[in-house]
């Protein structure tokens, strides 16, 4: 079966970086199993604003070739911009199995645009389910300068997790250890 092409995962293209997107009402819409992207092409086709944050995923197929796939980085989740109108259409897809309203638009849409930010790198990601205490860490210096998460350290490895606080998951990214300063 032939691995599907990149999908839309943020619509309109710009809408993390317009002013609606703080100050309009944002929805977690929980789907049903593996629907996400059958969720994001029914909202194109509805004109929704939504993000859902899509990462490729590289692996070895068992007979050696190098694959490519693109999966959500939160499973099972899509977040919507829009009033309540806009939450009913969302609903009345039949994708979704249920939805929560978020509180702290602010701080959803500062750590959604940062997750964009770090897909856009085009680093290898890894997605972090579940958050563990660390030291929280703003980067200095290379290509992720300005970025701010936790440090994960992992045997020889030390990774940067981003994450969106509402959700408590998030990815993570290699980076050196002389990079970051303690905030």
């Amino acid at each position: 079966m032939p691995l599907l092409k990149r999908e839309i995962d943020l619509y309109p293209e710009y809408l993390l970086e317009e002013e609606r997107a703080t100050q309009s009402d944002w929805w977690v819409m929980y789907t049903m199993s593996k629907q996400e992207k059958k969720l994001m092409r029914q909202l194109v086709g509805l004109n929704i604003p939504f993000y859902s944050p899509v990462i490729e995923r590289r692996y070895r197929s068992p007979n050696g070739r190098l694959r490519h796939s693109y999966e959500p980085l939160f499973s099972n989740y899509v977040f919507v911009c829009g009033d309540e109108t806009t939450r009913y259409k969302t609903v009345c897809t039949g994708s979704v199995s249920r939805w929560l309203p978020v509180e702290q638009v602010d701080e959803l849409v500062s750590d959604l645009r940062q997750i964009n930010r770090l897909i856009s790198t085009d680093a290898p990601l890894s997605p972090e389910s579940r958050l563990e205490p660390g030291q929280r860490v703003r980067i200095r210096s290379g290509p992720f300068a300005g970025y701010e998460g936790v440090i994960v350290r992992r045997d020889k490895d030390v990774r940067l997790q981003v994450y969106v606080r509402f959700m408590e998951q998030g990815v993570s990214v290699a980076i050196d250890d002389c990079q970051a300063d303690p905030i």
